[in-house]
């Protein structure tokens, strides 16, 4: 990070450094710089910014999947440095495209008051690895899944030991066939997640059997996402009881316009889904100096 980053702003007329911004409003700003920036820039520019980037309160929550890895940096290595420096205090995590049995298990011996947990495209984590790591997380409130899959057992596992569990993502496009018609999934979240709000099953297999026993066993749903599970045929009194109970029901048909996994048109070897790069509160993995320097100036009007 350049030098100038330090340079004094004239306010009302007195020169004021980068260094007297208050603590906490620091904090917010460099929160929403990626790891990167923080470890490789933000921490470097000064004592007073390098105390904040070390305090376990700007760690409570990581993100990991705009990181511009091509830079040659490793994410293994720099999640756990995150994690290190949550100091217990993390309560959620996003990981993309990178992460092992390892790791994941290392967040969660590290982070057992984690409340949200969400990762994607993680071909080398395998579901003994992912379940062991999640019966740790008694604490765990949102899962979300997205290329990675939980087996019957596994879900029922988790279920019982996230007893806290509300909000629960699974996507299973690309997993298994269109065709492959399975209630094994929905059953056990039917078994043991009874206190799911938001639950969504982008592709599944289930069919009417398993939406029924989902519908008989968590009284608190409010959100079901079924958008791709083609083998729910709302037979019965299944679509009256859905309308009448779920506030917020999208059918298999339904438009996958404003799902945050973005569908492109790329080569075999290349990832086909992507995250909009819109959803979240991060600056882009381009930000430049100057963003930030006109992020701090802009600052300084509230102080």
């Amino acid at each position: 990070m350049a030098s100038s980053y330090l340079t004094p702003v004239v306010k009302d007329g007195e020169c004021r450094n980068w260094s007297e911004l208050p603590f906490e409003l620091m904090s917010s700003i460099l929160c929403r710089l990626d790891l990167i920036g923080v470890f490789e820039n933000a921490q470097k520019v000064c004592t007073s910014w390098r105390r904040v980037c070390k305090d376990p309160a700007m760690w409570r929550k990581i993100d990991m999947y705009n990181l511009g890895l091509d830079l040659g940096y490793n994410p293994e290595i720099i999640c756990r440095h995150a994690v290190d420096r949550s100091q217990g205090g993390l309560v959620e995590i996003n990981i993309w495209h990178f992460g092992t049995d390892s790791l994941l298990n290392y967040i969660a011996d590290s982070s057992r008051n984690l409340r949200s947990l969400k990762f994607a495209l993680i071909s080398p984590i395998t579901t003994e690895g992912l379940t062991k790591a999640l019966v740790k997380l008694p604490l765990l409130e949102e899962l979300e899944l997205f290329y990675n899959r939980l087996l019957e057992d596994s879900l029922k596992a988790v279920g019982q030991s996230c007893p806290n569990l509300k909000t629960l993502k699974l996507n299973c496009l690309g997993i298994a066939p269109p065709w492959h018609v399975s209630d094994d999934d929905a059953l056990a979240i039917a078994e043991t997640m009874h206190g799911l709000r938001f639950l969504q099953l982008f592709a599944n297999g289930l069919t009417d059997v398993g939406l029924k026993a989902i519908l008989d066993n968590c009284p608190d749903l409010e959100h079901l996402d079924l958008r791709h599970c083609f083998n729910v045929h709302f037979s019965g009194d299944l679509k009256k009881r859905c309308y009448e109970r779920i506030k917020v029901l999208r059918p298999p048909n339904d438009s996958t316009d404003d799902y945050p996994y973005i569908a492109n048109d790329t080569s075999d070897d290349e990832d086909p889904f992507v995250p909009d790069a819109n959803s979240d509160g991060n600056f882009p993995s381009d930000y430049s100096g100057d963003d930030l320097y006109d992020i701090c100036m802009r600052c300084f009007n509230y102080v």
